[in-house]
């Protein structure tokens, strides 16, 4: 009897556990397939298009988290055109355990990494081992999924001590295991053999200010950097910004990403990127935005870059129509076409003109009665000077 029991107990836990199993109805066709991308609306400025793009970012093949398969879904998630898997040439943190973890394939005949961390020293004679072109192949072989939508450019950054040199994303390289060299400006050099455009990383890092260093200024008088990222992260180098001006170099926005990108969709904006205005979404296309300096810097709601460009982006994106002259004034509504919101200061007044809304301002007249002309300040924008731009609408006749 007692058995009897215990095999209609385990019935009874059988039948229990299949109706645990079922899946909830409403994420059938959900789950795990479908995957849901950010769309970032951006307005086109003088027939060009406003791609976006993050050209420095981390993988499992130097210091970061997560494999250059997984960077390239995280970046097409989060509504990127364009992508760079700018790994280290010199600091591989993980080839320890991967070399571990191949020990079956190796015939134990590797003892330890070789070279890995060759930041602070020169590599020895064995050279670096790993094979550095690979993160990107495996970026391109995994942008392939979403067709033209996701570009794919060839880098790598070249990692020495930040103080006194400083680190260098190189862009549209053909060889990286060619650009390693025990003297930096070297490796710089190396670089620009391939026909790479080279940007300085973070320049205030780990430094007390954003000066030039002896270094730096060596390579720059040599023709060597071609721009620089007046935005890392979260973090905003202004100072560079004149230095991109008198120096005429392109401003980026890069997230340099370790860990995951979702940590700005938990805080509520888009990731930090750069926007390129190009008329295509192509290697020679970007290559040649980048050399015209045709970018602007995005991060956590803010932009910044060369004046005019801004003032063609914003007036691109928010419309600005007339609504009734008056007595006193006129009312104008301003209306924001994009997936950016702006700040604004009307006078006295500081307005939210969020995504794809409207918002109306009054303007009053002139000493000599006639209607004043619109004049907005972008709080949210950044031009030469840490000024906000002054962006003026012409007043509309009756």
């Amino acid at each position: 009897m007692k058995r009897l029991f215990l095999v209609l107990a385990l019935v009874a836990f059988a039948i229990t556990n299949v109706a645990a199993q079922k899946r909830i109805p409403e994420t059938v066709n959900l789950l795990p397939n479908t995957q849901r991308r950010v769309e970032i609306i951006l307005p086109q400025v003088n027939g060009m298009n406003v791609y976006k793009a993050d050209l420095h970012t981390h993988s499992i093949y130097s210091d970061a988290e997560l494999t250059p398969e997984q960077r390239v879904r995280e970046a097409w998630l989060d509504g990127l055109d364009i992508f760079a898997m700018t790994d280290h040439v010199e600091y591989r943190r993980h080839e320890p355990n991967m070399l571990k973890f191949l020990k079956g394939y190796n015939d134990g005949k590797a003892k330890k990494a070789i070279n890995y961390n060759v930041i602070r020293k020169a590599a020895t004679e064995e050279g670096i081992k790993a094979d550095l072109n690979l993160p990107t192949q495996l970026a391109q072989k995994a942008a392939k999924a979403y067709g033209e939508a996701m570009l794919i450019i060839p880098a790598c950054e070249i990692t020495r001590e930040p103080k006194t040199i400083g680190h260098f994303n190189a862009l549209f390289t053909t060889d990286n295991n060619a650009i390693y060299d025990i003297d930096p400006m070297q490796s710089l050099r190396n670089a620009r053999k391939q026909g790479a455009l080279i940007t300085q990383n973070h320049p205030g890092w780990s430094r007390k200010n954003c000066n030039i260093t002896e270094f730096e200024q060596a390579a720059f008088d040599e023709g060597l950097i071609d721009g620089v990222e007046i935005m890392n992260g979260i973090s905003f180098y202004p100072k560079a910004m004149q230095r991109c001006i008198d120096k005429k170099l392109y401003m980026l926005a890069c997230t340099d990403v370790h860990g995951l990108t979702s940590t700005y969709r938990n805080c509520g904006v888009f990731r930090t990127m750069t926007f390129i205005f190009a008329k295509e979404n192509t290697s020679k296309a970007i290559r040649k935005a980048l050399e015209k300096r045709q970018t602007l810097a995005y991060s956590a709601g803010h932009i910044a870059g060369e004046s005019a460009l801004l003032q063609e982006f914003f007036k691109a994106s928010v419309n600005c129509k007339l609504l009734a002259h008056g007595k006193k004034g006129s009312s104008y509504a301003l209306t924001n076409t994009t997936s950016i919101g702006y700040k604004l200061r009307v006078g006295r007044s500081t307005l939210e003109l969020p995504p794809f809304q409207t918002i109306t301002i009054n303007v009053g007249l002139d000493k000599e009665g006639k209607h004043k002309d619109v004049v907005l300040h972008v709080a949210n924008m950044w031009e030469v000077g840490y000024k906000n731009p002054k962006i003026v609408y012409k007043a509309a006749k009756k």
